[in-house]
């Protein structure tokens, strides 16, 4: 399988296209791959605490071997070290090892040292290429493709950023096999939201197959990270900036974002999208948009993928202000990405506050 030739989905925006290659043991291939996309001397490699022990020596080998001088920053794990303040001594390294616009950043973690390094690449000396190397099955699957990066602010998640679209993304589905199971399970949440916004016939392979992903069956791992990628980069391809379709991803994320947030990460990104998908499919139910079938099997999916579906102790208050304050608010109104069918969903921005109180609610039980 590692000398197979990877599964590669093509990713287009205005300006900009690069692939997305899926293939176990890419990780010892990424000099090779970089090498063709720049002629830069230098890389720089961004991972974090938990990553950088378990991968960045496989990398800087591989970069090292493909003739480039590797910089590497090892930040804090977690969500929590996600703010501004944690950036600048990122900027001080790579400035102090003096990169140029030639110098590729490359991204070799999760969703957060993407969301960060990419923020990073994107405004260090107005923007430097970027390589996402996603090391989590949330990442492969979301976090990486579609150029969005961005750093947290107490009001709420990704509130400072950027759009910064990759030079490519390089996926190794073997390097799963060192993920922890929450972190695993997590992923899983964003590669349902996925079929329920996009493919009514995946989503019922899903059902049927998911707990292949668990038990870490590259084969199938594969298949399903480049399903996720294809309806990501399809949208983004639509639209790169979300200023439509691309709001579509967004299902379970008004809730969950919340939850999240007001949980203080406690549930994790994942977790959190997992049960702001049981609130939307409850809101939609509740206002006439699919029936407790489909509400059923959305939640029974979930639960399938080992994921949280009720249980919520926190304050309903405060998670509707946190909601209220989200950057997906328009107009003083607040958008949800709801399902009227499975594989369809739209946007409304007309619910009565009393339903969004009851979604939240209903998480508890």
């Amino acid at each position: 399988m590692p000398d197979a030739a990877p599964r590669s989905i093509h990713a287009k925006t205005p300006g900009h296209e690069y692939d997305i290659l899926v293939r176990p043991g890419l990780l010892h291939a990424a000099g090779l791959i970089l090498r063709r996309l720049t002629h830069s001397n230098k890389a720089a490699v961004i991972t974090d605490s938990t990553v950088g022990p378990l991968h960045a020596d496989t990398l800087s080998a591989s970069l090292t071997a493909a003739g480039f001088s590797v910089i590497r920053v090892e930040v804090p794990a977690g969500e929590d070290h996600k703010i501004l303040s944690e950036t600048l001594p990122i900027f001080d390294r790579l400035l102090r090892a003096n990169i140029d616009r030639s110098t590729p950043i490359i991204a070799l973690g999760g969703g957060v040292v993407g969301d960060v390094a990419g923020f990073v690449a994107a405004t260090i000396l107005r923007g430097v290429p970027f390589l996402q190397v996603p090391t989590s099955l949330l990442a492969m699957v979301d976090a990486s493709v579609g150029g969005k990066t961005g750093v947290n602010h107490p009001a709420g998640k990704n509130l400072i950023g950027a759009f910064h679209q990759p030079i490519a993304v390089l996926i190794d589905p073997a390097v799963l096999k060192t993920l922890p199971p929450r972190e695993l399970r997590g992923g899983l949440a964003e590669c349902i939201k996925h079929d329920i916004i996009r493919d009514a016939e995946a989503f019922s392979r899903l059902e049927r197959d998911i707990t292949k992903a668990l038990a870490l069956d590259l084969d199938y791992l594969c298949d399903l990270i480049a399903h996720n990628v294809a309806i990501k980069a399809k949208v983004v391809e639509a639209d790169p900036k979300e200023k439509g379709e691309r709001a579509h991803l967004n299902f379970g994320h008004t809730f969950g974002h919340a939850i999240e947030h007001v949980s203080q990460y406690q549930y994790s990104h994942g977790e959190s999208i997992a049960l702001g998908m049981v609130a939307a499919a409850a809101l939609a139910h509740d206002l006439g948009m699919i029936d407790d079938s489909a509400r059923r099997r959305i939640i029974a999916v979930i639960e399938k993928a080992g994921l949280p579906v009720r249980g919520v102790t926190l304050d309903t208050a405060e998670l509707l202000a946190v909601a209220n304050a989200d950057k997906k608010v328009k107009d003083g109104r607040l958008r949800f990405v709801l399902p009227d069918r499975i594989g369809h969903v739209v946007i409304r921005d007309d619910i009565p506050a009393e339903k969004v109180r009851a979604a939240f609610e209903g998480l508890r039980r």
